[in-house]
């Protein structure tokens, strides 16, 4: 019992100011980093040739994960980016533009798609999930505060700029999703990828509660705003897109290895 009330008290609290501080220039070291390694990351091994949709965070458009895309495309998968410009948090995004574009999607290919979401995407992401588990193969989800309880989680520069974008407050748009029961797991693999180098909202509200036999969160070294090209997530979402349908196993630094050439 106290250690969870210790829990909760802990993904109450903001990022940490040094986080916040060096945001930007660590997010562009990242991209530097992927850079240099990407003819190693293209040597990893492939899944089957499914769908995956990619959702932007909080304020991104298509064009921040454009760099993933291209590679997943290299990869021999079918990527599609939303297509709704700007991320703005605004709740119709969430509602009518990405179950139409899901729906889209496996008319279209007939497969299952795997679900990619940075920062507020991946919330979306799992709401998709909850909704059409039919529709989904697994959610990989990158710096995501889906267990975001209110706006103390996130820096305070952020929580002015959402309302002013959404219409809402934070704490309004957590009580809208509470609704939904965002705080649960959707009923498909999920991996959660999380940094405790995270800036722009705390890391603890970015994993799963407790881990099962189909959730797993995944920690990394790096920003919020870099993951969408940091090398290390570039290697999780490789290994996790390989994975065959219907046999989803957890990921392990030293369980997956290059194709040969």
């Amino acid at each position: 019992m106290y250690e969870q009330i210790d829990v909760a008290r802990h993904r109450d609290r903001p990022p940490a100011l040094i986080n916040t501080l060096t945001e930007l220039p660590r997010a562009l070291f990242e991209a530097g980093s992927l850079c240099t390694m990407l003819p190693s990351l293209s040597l990893l091994k492939r899944g089957d040739p499914h769908p995956t949709l990619l959702i932007p965070g909080f304020m991104a458009g298509d064009a921040s994960l454009g760099l993933l895309k291209r590679y997943l495309q290299h990869m021999g998968y079918q990527p599609e980016t939303w297509g709704y410009g700007r991320n703005t948090g605004n709740p119709e995004h969430l509602f009518d533009h990405l179950p139409e574009k899901l729906a889209r999607m496996y008319e279209t290919t007939g497969k299952s798609i795997s679900l990619i979401g940075q920062s507020l995407g991946g919330v979306y992401a799992r709401e998709l999930a909850r909704e059409y588990p039919r529709m989904v193969r697994q959610v990989i989800t990158l710096g995501s505060p889906f267990k975001v309880r209110n706006s103390s989680t996130t820096m305070r520069a952020l929580t002015h700029l959402f309302k002013a974008s959404s219409g809402m407050t934070i704490d309004e748009m957590v009580e809208l999703m509470r609704d939904r029961a965002f705080h649960e797991s959707p009923n498909v693999p999920v991996t959660a990828v999380y940094s405790r180098g995270d800036g722009v909202v705390h890391w603890d509200a970015c994993r799963e509660t407790v881990e099962d036999h189909h959730t797993q969160n995944i920690e990394v070294p790096g920003s919020h705003c870099g993951m969408g090209f940091n090398p290390a997530i570039y290697y999780i979402i490789a290994d996790r897109l390989a994975q065959r349908d219907e046999n989803w196993q957890k990921f392990s630094w030293t369980g997956h290895g290059f194709r040969s050439c």
